[in-house]
């Protein structure tokens, strides 16, 4: 989901990966005695390799997820509780990580420790360096009939290079959410826009935040200013292709409206749109809309929830679009959060199995029913269910679901991926124009010979 994109400086996480992507993995077979290594670990042989994870579902996990216990620690003990059940002898340790701008270097150096939790919760960033450097299970190849679940587009998304280049499913969609606009029906009123008429273009959203710029004079803003927030999910949308389409090369140059985009972002950061010192702050919208300062808040349909839960008087000036289809034509779903299993576990026959009950169609459309998440399940069954195709209710909460709902029927998926270094790169340039330090088009030209260096270097 989008509010959980990586943000701040990650220039740390590409000396960790390629410290690590050296080391793959070796070994093979299906017998999990003997020695192997996944990255820099000693693990079973079972573990990697082309051969079925065999053994007993036998042994104490861990398991990690994403800042979710607070909200959801009933439903995901239960869950716990109903694996122990069926499967006698094991134990699972639930852990819940904050999921901070440091997340994605701090789990790789949890990889090359040894200590990766058995099961872990990862987005794209992070799924990308953990797979290049070995450190995850080779899901298809440990178990052939993993796929069969899964909605084939989302199965597609949870592809991931090794270190050779190829691409492997090192993952499980787990969960995904839609994009919409989200925003203060006052503050746009305020600004002269129309909140039932939200644009079809990113430009024309651009030429709202303008508005409010001019309307809020320093009391209330458009938007957050850090591009890291946008950057590819805004390029995507807009069809630009930012990568070539083997992926070693960038190309988002080449298109004019990425200059365009860049300049846009300049001048609305220059006329007050977004606050100042929001420029390289890892922090989405959320607070500040709650306090009312932001007229836009974050794309993420659950975003929602948390305005409800935190701020009932912005709440009721809340209200949600669609997010402009732009030149895509269609909403891009992004890449879904996703579930690993670690490829250094000691018990890998029970982690994947633990993975493979958690994202069952069973589990997912339960969760998704909760009334406090605007999520949406990656299995077939699941999307079969009721709840999905009847969704009603005037609130803002009943629309994000149902505009989700909608979106998703013909949603796309891809969404490019970027290592968090060559996405890093490329904010670094848009922050300098934004700043008035390069111009748009010196920063786009700089931005994409960086990403390309770094590309070539395999980070």
């Amino acid at each position: 989901m989008r509010a959980r994109r990586l943000s701040g400086s990650l220039t740390c996480l590409v000396v960790l990966s390629l410290t690590a992507a050296g080391c793959g993995l070796s070994g093979g077979g299906s017998d999990n005695k003997g020695s192997a290594t996944a990255g820099a670990c000693k693990v079973d042989k079972g573990n990697v390799g082309s051969g079925k994870l065999t053994g007993e579902v036998k042994g104490k996990i861990t398991f990690q997820t994403t800042n979710l216990k607070k909200d959801f620690g009933g439903f995901f003990n239960g869950v716990i509780k109903a694996f122990e059940a069926a499967n006698p002898g094991t134990s699972v340790k639930w852990i819940d990580d904050p999921g901070d701008n440091t997340f994605t270097q701090r789990t790789v150096a949890d990889a090359q420790a040894c200590t990766l939790s058995d099961v872990i919760n990862v987005n794209a960033p992070t799924a990308t360096a953990l797979t290049k450097a070995g450190y995850l299970l080779d899901l298809s190849a440990k178990d052939p009939d993993v796929a069969k679940p899964f909605v084939p587009s989302f199965w597609k998304s949870a592809t991931f290079q090794d270190a050779s280049g190829k691409a492997i499913h090192t993952t499980l969609p787990w969960y995904t959410g839609g994009v919409l606009l989200t925003y203060n029906k006052d503050l746009l009123e305020k600004a002269g826009i129309d909140p039932a008429k939200p644009p079809t273009t990113l430009f024309g959203v651009f030429a709202d935040y303008e508005k409010v710029a001019k309307a809020g004079k320093g009391k209330f803003y458009a938007t957050m200013a850090n591009p890291i927030w946008r950057i590819p999910s805004d390029w995507d949308q807009m069809n630009i292709k930012t990568l070539s389409a083997d992926g070693k090369t960038a190309t988002f140059a080449d298109d004019p409206r990425t200059t365009q985009w860049v300049a846009w972002m300049a001048k609305l950061y220059k006329e007050g749109a977004m606050p100042k010192d929001s420029l390289s702050s890892s922090n989405d919208p959320s607070t500040l809309y709650s306090q009312g300062k932001v007229a836009y808040g974050s794309t993420n349909p659950s975003f929602v929830r948390f305005v409800k839960q935190n701020s009932p008087s912005v709440y009721a000036k809340t209200a949600v679009g669609q997010q402009p289809y732009d030149a895509l034509g269609r909403a891009s779903a992004g890449a879904p959060q996703y579930i690993s299993v670690a490829a250094t576990s000691k018990h890998a026959p029970v982690a994947l199995a633990f993975a493979e009950f958690l994202t069952n169609a069973e589990n997912q459309t339960a969760w998704c029913k909760d009334p406090n998440v605007v999520i949406f399940p990656t299995t077939s069954a699941s999307l079969e269910d009721p709840f999905f195709q009847n969704v009603t209710g005037d609130d803002p909460f009943s629309q994000a679901r149902k505009l989700v709902a909608d979106q998703l029927k013909t949603a796309d998926t891809n969404q490019t991926n970027l290592s968090p270094a060559v996405q890093n790169a490329i904010v670094s340039q848009v922050q300098l124009a934004m700043q008035g330090k390069k111009s748009p088009e010196q920063a786009v030209k700089d931005a994409q010979e960086k990403a390309d260096e770094l590309l070539k270097q395999g980070s």
